[in-house]
């Protein structure tokens, strides 16, 4: 920890001093971008998106390995930000400041659509890389209205215009969490999963913290910044100490110890290591994985079998004669389970991504009622759903069972050995907001966070390290295991303290053998979060901006 301070005290103290400098070489260019000012905006933005999982295979010295959350670089690149921003005297500057560390971070954090749309999809090259940038620019917005409201009601007063900036930026955060069905991936929560602030998910979720790192990053640089004394420096590396090293301690008092009233669970987790461009191909990838993937839900000893996300990449009414009986009566009587990802419905009246579990007694899939089942909510827009206005779009990309028809939020838990097992599939763990809204009864919510995914659609790439982050982030939320099963990785084995005890190696065909214990207590955010869903941070972003702005007026 004490080198992370160092680091960033050292390398921030160079860097802020250039914007200074800059105003006094230039009065009549002071309302214009420098190439310098752009260029740290651009590094800053990269970096922060590098926070959440570090891309590359260098810097272990440092701290920073390979797949991993850097959480002091996350501070790092806003504190350079801050530093920007604090300079201005125009909102217009400070917004295209914003607005340019946003489209940074965001292509450098979701660049692995590339994959996805050109490789898979089929989209010309030029026309996807245009793609990925206007979605980062557009969703870069956000970013610049808090850039540019921070330089209009800031006030002088350096706490007060901390606070101010935290709380913007903690708007720009969850607008980008709701607007247009929401795409918050690579929020800055992140990369503290392992960071000195990781006991505050449990009380304030990945929002709070990212309001938090902002918070400390806002302080941070406003303290570094000349002409600021010295005592000021000291005292905020001091209180940063401090946090570092007693905020732990909420480990221990944010939730009674309560596993759940039952034995560990035993669970085998399935991955088939399709290849994204044979996986819905009837002779290659659909042959092999319902060949595969009924082998080991018929071999399977464990008490729990899961299938990932489409492991069956058929409708019902497409697959061969009595395959699904085959596998209904497997688990028919006995005393193991299995979570299948199929999707259900018909090309006719629609269909859903979704989840079936298979346990004795359960109805037949194929006459009504149908067994236990989850629809995926949350769907992917182009991916999973047809944005209004933009069928021309996704035409040109070969995606197949491309338009879903939605499920609900709080859907219930599958009932097994004791356990309450809560689906969700592929990015819909993004929103631990919906996943909480399971959590209004103790009674009814869930022990266990099951994930089914395909993360295949974007290669060997660090948007696996990405997504297994988010399911960690939720495990601390919630205090709850999350179990994931997908078709290339990273099918893993999470505890309720966010770490992973078991993994499969990504992109090979293998099966997950271990054991996972539920909990039964409620954290603090999943007691707010299921009654309130995310307006408490709403309502502190927009009463700080609104004091501010009375403030100024006055």
């Amino acid at each position: 920890m004490k080198e992370g301070e160092q680091m960033i005290h050292s390398m921030v103290s160079s860097m802020l001093t250039l914007p200074a400098l800059l105003e006094r070489a230039g009065h009549p260019r002071r309302n214009r971008l420098s190439l310098l000012q752009i260029a740290i905006v651009f590094i800053a933005g990269g970096a922060h998106a590098a926070s959440m999982a570090w891309p590359f295979p260098f810097g272990s010295g440092l701290g920073m390995v390979q797949g991993q959350p850097v959480w002091w670089l996350q501070v790092l690149a806003l504190v350079l930000l801050v530093a920007q921003l604090d300079g201005c005297r125009s909102w217009k500057r400070a917004a295209w400041l914003g607005g340019l560390f946003a489209t940074a971070m965001l292509c450098a954090t979701f660049w692995w659509l590339y994959i996805s749309m050109h490789v898979y999809g089929g989209l010309a090259a030029p026309l996807t890389v245009l793609a990925i940038v206007l979605l980062a620019a557009f969703l870069a917005l956000y970013y610049a209205a808090a850039s540019g409201l921070f330089v209009v009601l800031a006030p002088v007063q350096r706490a007060p215009r901390v606070l101010v900036f935290a709380a913007l930026w903690l708007l720009a955060e969850l607008a980008r969490v709701k607007l247009f069905t929401g795409f918050p991936w690579g929020e800055g929560g992140y990369a503290h999963v392992d960071g000195w602030a990781r006991p505050l998910a449990a009380w304030v979720g990945v929002h709070g913290l990212s309001f938090v790192a902002a918070l400390v990053a806002a302080w941070l640089a406003m303290s570094l910044r000349p002409p600021r004394t010295r005592w000021l420096t000291v005292l905020s590396l001091v209180l940063l100490s401090v946090a570092v090293a007693w905020l732990p301690v909420l480990n221990t008092v944010h939730i009674e110890d309560t596993p759940a009233p039952s034995e560990a669970l035993s669970v085998t987790l399935l991955q088939g290591n399709i290849p994204q461009d044979e996986k819905f191909q009837s002779g290659t990838g659909v042959a092999t994985a319902l060949r595969w993937y009924g082998e080991q839900l018929r071999d399977a000893k464990t008490q729990l079998v899961v299938a990932p996300e489409t492991a069956i990449p058929l409708l019902p009414q497409q697959l061969p004669k009595d395959y699904w009986q085959a596998l209904q009566s497997r688990f028919a009587t006995g005393q193991q389970a299995a979570l299948i990802g199929l999707p259900l419905g018909s090309f006719q009246a629609g269909y859903t991504n979704s989840v079936i579990g298979l346990k004795p007694n359960e109805p037949n899939l194929l006459e009504p009622p149908r067994p236990y089942g989850y629809d995926k909510n949350h769907l992917v827009p182009f991916g999973e759903f047809i944005p209004t206005g933009f069928r021309w779009f996704t035409e040109r990309m070969q995606i197949p069972l491309g338009d879903f028809n939605r499920g609900a939020v709080g859907q219930a838990s599958f009932d097994w050995k004791g356990q309450r097992l809560a689906p969700n599939i592929c990015y819909e763990d993004l929103f631990g907001e919906e996943l909480g809204a399971r959590f209004t009864d103790a009674a009814l919510a869930p022990t266990i966070f099951v994930n089914l995914s395909n993360i295949a659609w974007f290669g060997n790439t660090i948007a696996i390290d990405q997504h297994l982050q988010i399911s960690r982030m939720r495990a601390l939320e919630f205090d709850r295991p999350m179990i994931r099963a997908t078709n290339t990785g990273a099918t893993v084995i999470i505890d309720h303290r966010g770490q992973v005890t078991h993994s499969l190696p990504r992109y090979t065909r293998g099966a997950l053998v271990g054991e996972v214990e539920g909990r039964s207590g409620i954290t603090p955010y999943a007691w707010w979060v299921s009654r309130y869903g995310l307006w408490p941070l709403w309502a502190l972003g927009l009463a700080v901006a609104g004091l501010a702005l009375v403030f100024r007026r006055r």
